[in-house]
């Protein structure tokens, strides 16, 4: 039809065109469907439009429409109501023009309709203007008949109507319904009764709908009997609407104090449910009888969000006053379903199953206000039992207590939800009741209980509903953000709920639990004023009992925290955490008291930890830079302690940690240390004593008995939640490895701008934690566990670029089990015999160790240049990084001490009286049965020692190459200490030992081209750069590592006969190599006393750099000699010349360090107590080493001197503490320079002695050595006797030598002359002025106070002036040593100058021997 206007169509309108159309017009009207009368409609509309634009003329359009009208009586219609919509546009356009050509068409048009037909469907504006109503009164009748029709009410005469109809009515409708009383057959009856009665129709449906809220069940008979009766639904609507308008006073006078509103009766609210239900009324037809409004509604829920919001805020106040003001909760709302008529009929929709209607109504008013409705929400679950009920039963079978409904509320209607029979039903029909219900499901907990099994088995079912239940996932998720857990909050104390919640939870991965516990305690109560309340409420009781934790009520308090925590435990475990971060002696009482949670308050508590160790805002570091915060410090023992306790998932942390170090940050890794210590009982200990350093070397039973900080008691449990989260997350090897290469990102990366105390802390807590970790890993995975996820060594070395030491550290356990397993392997296929000898044992483990070590030691190769392994094997770099203590020592001593501890204890068991005696011979039987394993390990460790040193036999010859004689005794042992003995001696106390160990079975295994006496001296000679660059903790090792060899040199030391037998004739003795790598005879081994002037040389070393650090000012230089002078305690200082320097220097640190850095101060004071008890064990230098009679003489004398003078003047001034260790500095250094002067003014004379005597000397060395030995007498005897002439001035210049002394101690004392003149005066001064003092008894004590105040000011200006002196001084000299430098002069002070030095690793010894005789040539001359 759309064509019949068209363009072509007008153009040709008055030849062909106009009967086209005509013809057309009648075609469509032949089949009157709706399509085709809508395409007609539009024609005409459009061929009325043309001729009002004055395209076609007016008679033209006239005579068109009257042909169709004639042909066909259905157009007009349509024709009246398409001039009626033309009517509406041009009386809207306000054009008068085309208004008036409509008016004539119509006119014309008028005589081919039908009058009435026009009078119908056009305005009476309309109809006046065309001329068809002529009468001007029209309108006024009109209004006056509609009024009289629409709005006056008939009057009855109540006498004309009779009351037995409407009686009979009531009977007839209120009789029992059976099949034979159907609604068509009382519908007839009623009009039986209306006509005999003559009775109103409007009140008879009045009394159908009282009879229908009577019964309304009976709703399958009164819906289709009003249906039938009455089916106009707007009247029905009015006739509903008018009986809710009359409780609309009752409405409004409730909102009034003190006043009992007339309800809104329950029985209505149904009816209604019932009629929208079956479509009899409309909801918008019946809405707007409701009061009250929706905007009031509104109104007074965003009031109780404020309400709420306020109440929250005062609990959060912290009132100054005297006595605080009760905060009381905000009164209840008044919206009930007693005032409310939209909430009641809500309650009756959700009652009746009408589910449809009922989200209607929440596109009215908000879903939150509406469920919060008690009556509501109730009604809600009752449907959700029926429709949840089948696939619960069909899953999990039946629950006692299940809700009965009318079976109204699930009719098979249109409206009516089905009941969910499978997983997928549940979630098209379920799932949108429970995300509008909210946390008013709390109202059911029957329902809550279900609701969570069926999402519980819908996770967990068969294949059958896999697919099923993967759809459901995340929506389960979102019924458990936004329904259960909020519904949680509501209830109180209810331990079994949140259980079955945490039945449901685990099954999904911690990153989704931790969102939803987040968003529960963070979010979830904005949106609802009473959980708001509650929440405030909650934080309100936790503060009260937080103040009233303590260790005497654990247990009340606990109970208290567990009742709150059921219910919303996130928010009130952030503010525990904040409380312990402040307070940390809240933790184990707080820890204790935890002990009454639910699995998912752990779970949650686990969640609150990993969110407040991730605070960006918070600081890590104290405000100095140089530690950690407290608050981590805090929840990092925290955490340790409540994961060992309690059950709670640590997959989190242990991510949140791994990410940390992802992002090269460390500091986190105190978690996981105090994790492993509390949870494994893995403990990264430092201070060992020596028993238990020395058991670390035996077995595990002997390390567990003798070691007690390996692991402790009741960690078994612990640790296998450990290892099972580690495991099942994939954590265990990246997390270490992770740990591996943080260790040098903590020096090049984290802190660059931190302060260097706080990096060598962060390096050491790194260090401990990655040995503590591999520790554990080692010990709690099975070894084919272990083997399996462990990456093999070579992709640890190249992959993952971890080095050596750590790779080596990982690597032992699956080393020592891949032996064992090849030696078995051997032995099943070599040999059938029953056993083997020692010898083929031995064999066999050899070949076993090359088998599994040979692919090691390839691997090991491109680590290092091809240079490196010129001078020494990789079989022996994989030698020494494969071993430990346990396979080169066998404690005997220790094994022995605790056999013995243990039949001990045994016998106390026997004869002990306390307890039953079956079990005090049960524990009898127990430690006797350790005693016998523990002397089986013993005997099994022996043979292990053997197998191994047989291996180490066999490999010797093999492991130190010599290209020449100078590389035997000099790049070998440069290599050896760079990549074998200094990353290994300050990794892990053990390691430490074992280097020691190590170094000792070399020279007892006559290792050939390896000098052990260079070894040594390479490393006492110069330890400052060594000392320097350790962390506090490597200091510790490197202590150890020092202590070990000088009782080795000790050893050797005091006893000639064990020197005799362990290195006389051993070739780490030799001191004469040639090129063939063979020795002569005995005189190319050093002497007894020779090898005793190298140790008085090296203690001298030992002092000499221990000095300088202590002398730099440097914080990191103070405190590791420190730390390094107490670990070698037992055998350093020995002499009591370096005892008194060594004691002069650490009480100069105590005074300067007193008021400034208390913790080298308590450390030196420590150290400072210790040496003073060993004072008695000192040794004089005579007693030490061979000296001449005459320098013994002096050395005693001035060590008397030195001492004497000291203690005089202590006891003469009575100074304090204090004081007397300044003094004694001050006599040590003055007793020093007296000893140059002395010795300054003997040299000459001792020369010419020496001079005379050397033929001599020589002569009689050549008797004692029939092969001359240079090495010997040119480095050990000539330098023992230049120590012992210069061994003051030497340890006084110290911090000449070292670069990394400060300018002051670099620059010399410009008194010291001016000291060397005066100080025997001064001694003699102070004897005379405590003779004096001794004499005179009556001074008083003022006196005696003001002399010492003024000795005290005179001794601070004296300072002040020795410093400005030595300031000017000490400029005066560099310029004169530039001067010098410039003109070629020589400074004839001496210098101890890595590049001048004898002892410098780049000279080789014949190039020493040469410098040092021609400085002495000089000297002599």
């Amino acid at each position: 039809m759309a064509l019949l206007l068209s363009e072509e169509v007008l153009k040709k309108w008055d030849r062909s065109g106009r009967t086209d159309f005509i013809s057309e017009a009648k075609t469509v009207l032949s089949e009157e469907t709706d399509e085709n009368l809508n395409q007609f409609g539009k024609a005409i509309w459009e061929l009325i439009s043309r001729g009002l634009d004055g395209t076609l003329r007016r008679e033209s359009i006239v005579s068109t429409i009257g042909e169709i009208v004639a042909s066909n009586i259905a157009a007009a219609g349509v024709i009246a109501d398409i001039l009626n919509v033309v009517d509406i546009e041009t009386a809207c356009e306000g054009d008068s023009s085309k208004r008036d050509k409509f008016c004539s068409i119509t006119r014309d048009v008028e005589q081919h309709l039908n009058e009435k037909l026009l009078k119908e469907r056009l305005e009476i504006d309309t109809l006046q203007d065309v001329g068809t109503v002529r009468n001007k009164s029209f309108y006024t009748k009109f209004i006056k008949v509609k009024t009289k029709l629409y709005y006056k009410q008939r009057k009855f005469n109540l006498l004309r109507e009779e009351s037995e109809g409407y009686a009979k009515l009531i009977t007839e409708l209120s009789q029992e319904i059976t099949d034979e009383v159907t609604p068509e057959y009382i519908l007839e009856v009623i009009k039986s009764l209306i006509g005999c009665f003559n009775l109103d129709p409007n009140r008879v449906l009045d009394v159908i709908l009282e009879s229908f809220e009577c019964r309304p069940q009976h709703d399958e008979f009164f819906v289709p009997l009003i249906r039938s009766y009455m089916g106009d639904r707007k009247l029905l609507s009015e006739v509903l609407g008018y009986k809710f308008t009359l409780y609309h006073k009752g409405i409004k006078e409730a909102a009034k104090p003190d006043s009992e509103p007339l309800c809104t009766p329950t029985s209505l609210y149904t009816v209604t449910a019932l009629m929208l239900k079956h479509d009899v009324v409309s909801l918008d037809d019946i809405y707007g009888w409701l009061l009250p409004e929706d905007k009031h509604i509104c109104t007074i829920w965003e009031k109780e969000m404020a309400d709420a919001k306020e109440f929250v805020r005062k609990l959060n106040i912290i009132s100054t006053k005297d006595k605080e003001e009760p905060t009381d909760e905000p009164e209840p709302p008044k919206q009930t379903v007693n005032v409310n008529q939209k909430f009641g009929l809500c309650e009756a929709l959700c009652r009746v199953g009408a589910w449809t209607h009922v989200q209607k109504m929440f596109e009215r008013i908000p879903e939150t206000c509406l469920m919060s409705q008690a009556c509501v929400a109730s009604a809600l679950c009752e449907l959700l039992h029926l429709l949840i009920e089948p696939v619960y039963r069909n899953n999990l079978g039946t629950l006692n207590g299940v809700v009965k409904m009318s079976s109204n509320a699930l009719k098979n209607l249109p409206s009516s939800p089905k009941p969910a029979q499978t997983f997928a039903d549940l979630k098209e029909m379920v799932m949108p009741m429970l995300l509008s219900l909210g946390p008013s499901l709390h109202l059911d907990p029957v329902l809550l209980c279900k609701v969570i099994r069926v999402l519980k088995a819908s996770l967990t079912t068969g294949k059958k509903e896999n697919m099923q239940s993967k759809a459901m996932y995340f929506d389960i998720i979102t019924i458990l953000d936004e329904v259960l857990l909020p519904s949680l909050s509501y209830l109180e104390s209810n331990c079994s709920i949140a259980e079955e919640i945490w039945s449901l939870l685990k099954l999904f991965p911690y990153q989704q639990r931790y969102c939803l516990y987040i968003r529960w305690k963070n979010e979830s109560h904005s949106k609802h004023p009473a959980l708001m309340m509650k929440r405030g409420d909650a934080l309100k009781k936790i503060k009260n009992i937080m103040k009233r934790v303590s260790k005497e009520n654990v247990k009340p308090v606990g109970r208290s925290i567990g009742k709150l925590t059921h219910s919303s435990p996130g928010f009130l475990f952030d503010y525990v955490v904040t409380q312990i971060q402040v307070y940390d002696n809240l933790i184990n009482p707080v820890v204790d008291s935890l002990k009454y949670l639910t699995s998912l308050s752990y779970d949650v508590l686990g969640c609150c930890l990993v969110e407040a160790l991730s605070q960006a805002d918070k600081k890590r570091f104290k405000h100095d830079g140089t530690s950690i915060s407290l608050w981590l410090q805090s929840l990092a023992s925290f955490c340790g302690a409540v994961f060992k306790k309690y059950p709670i998932d640590l997959a989190g942390l242990l991510q949140y940690v791994a990410n940390q170090l992802l992002a090269q940050k460390s500091l986190d890794l105190l978690i996981v240390k105090e994790i492993v210590h509390k949870m494994a009982g893995v403990e990264a200990a430092e201070e060992l004593t020596s028993d238990q350093l020395e058991a670390t070397c035996g077995g595990e039973l002997l390390r567990g008995e003798a070691s007690n900080y390996v692991v402790t008691k009741n960690t078994k449990k612990s640790s296998n939640r450990l290892k099972e989260s580690l495991t099942e997350h994939n954590l265990a090897v990246p997390l270490c490895l992770l740990m591996a290469q943080q260790r040098y990102c903590v020096v090049y990366k984290e802190t660059e701008q931190s302060h260097l105390k706080l990096v060598g802390k962060l390096f050491d807590q790194c260090q401990d934690t990655l040995v503590q970790y591999g520790t554990f890993l080692a010990s709690s995975l099975n070894i084919e566990e272990y083997n399996s996820r462990l990456p093999p060594i070579s992709n640890l070395l190249s992959k993952y670029y971890i080095h050596s030491d750590v790779a080596f550290f990982l690597a032992r356990p699956m080393f020592n089990h891949a032996i064992n397993n090849q030696v078995d392997i051997l032995r099943k296929s070599r040999s059938s015999q029953k056993s083997l000898t020692v010898a083929e044992k031995h064999e066999l483990y050899i070949e076993a160790c090359e088998l599994i070590l040979n692919p090691v030691v390839d691997s090991v190769k491109p680590l290092h240049p091809p240079k490196v392994w010129e001078d020494i094997s990789p079989n022996f770099i994989v030698t020494f990084w494969s071993l430990t203590s346990y396979d080169l020592y066998v404690p005997a001593e220790a094994y022995q001490r605790e056999v013995d501890k243990l039949k001990q204890q045994a016998h106390q068991q026997s004869d002990s009286k306390d307890g039953s005696s079956t079990k005090n011979k049960r524990e009898q039987e127990k430690t006797l049965a350790m005693v016998e394993r523990l002397q089986e390990e013993w005997k099994k460790h022996n043979e292990h020692v053997d197998k191994v040193m047989a291996r180490l036999k066999k490999e010797k010859d093999t492991w130190f190459l010599s290209r020449s004689a100078k590389s035997a005794k000099n790049e070998t042992i440069t290599q050896f200490l760079q990549l074998c003995v200094f990353p290994r001696c300050t990794f892990t106390a053990p390691d430490a030992l074992y280097c020691a160990k190590f170094v000792e079975v070399i020279h007892s295994l006559k290792a050939t081209n390896f000098t052990t006496l260079l070894c040594y001296d390479r490393i006492f000679c110069d330890i400052t750069y060594m000392v320097t660059s350790c962390t506090e903790n490597e200091a510790n090792r490197l202590g150890r590592f020092l202590c070990a060899m000088l009782d080795t040199v000790t050893r050797w030391h005091k006893s000639k006969e064990t020197y005799d037998d362990e290195c006389a004739n051993f070739p780490g003795f030799v001191t004469k190599f040639k090129v063939s790598n063979q020795f002569s005879d005995a005189n190319d081994h050093v002497g007894y006393e020779n090898y005793r002037h190298v140790c008085h040389k090296w203690h001298y070393k030992i002092t000499k750099a221990l000095v300088v650090c202590l002398d730099s000012k440097d914080y990191v230089q103070i405190r590791n000699s420190l730390i390094i002078l107490i670990k070698i305690l037992p055998h350093f200082p020995v002499l009591v010349k370096l005892y008194h320097i060594i004691d002069a220097r650490i009480e100069k640190v105590r005074s300067e360090e007193k008021d400034k850095r208390q913790d080298l101060y308590i450390l030196a004071t420590s150290y400072s107590g210790q040496l003073k008890a060993r004072s008695s064990k000192m040794i004089h230098e005579k007693d030490f080493h061979l000296v001449s009679e005459k320098r013994a003489g002096e050395t005693s004398k001035s060590e008397a001197n030195a001492s004497e003078s000291a203690s005089k003047k202590s006891e003469a001034n009575g100074t304090s503490s204090d004081s007397k260790k300044l003094i004694v500095v001050t006599t040590q250094v003055g007793s020093k320079s007296s000893r140059k002067v002395e010795a300054t003014s003997s040299r000459e004379s001792q020369k010419k002695e020496e001079k005379k005597d050397d033929g001599d000397r020589r002569t009689k060395e050549r008797r004692e050595s029939p092969t001359s030995n240079k090495w010997e007498r040119d480095r050990y005897d000539e330098g023992s006797s230049r120590h012992r002439d210069n061994a003051d001035a030497e340890v006084s210049s110290l911090s000449n030598s070292s670069p990394t002394a400060s300018r002051l101690s670099q620059e010399p004392d410009p008194d010291v002359k001016r000291r060397k003149i005066e100080a025997p005066s001064k001694r003699s001064e102070a004897d005379d002025k405590a003779d004096k003092k001794d004499k005179s008894k009556a001074k008083s004590s003022r006196e005696e106070e003001k002399d010492s105040r003024k000795e005290r000011k005179t001794g601070r200006k004296r300072e002040r002036g020795e410093e400005g002196a030595s300031t000017s001084d000490s400029t005066k000299r560099r310029k004169d040593e530039e001067r010098k430098a410039q003109n070629g002069d020589q400074d004839p002070r001496p210098r101890f100058s890595r590049e001048r030095s004898p002892y410098s690793r780049e000279r080789s010894y014949d190039e020493r021997d040469k410098h040092r005789r021609t400085t002495e040539s000089k000297s002599r001359r």
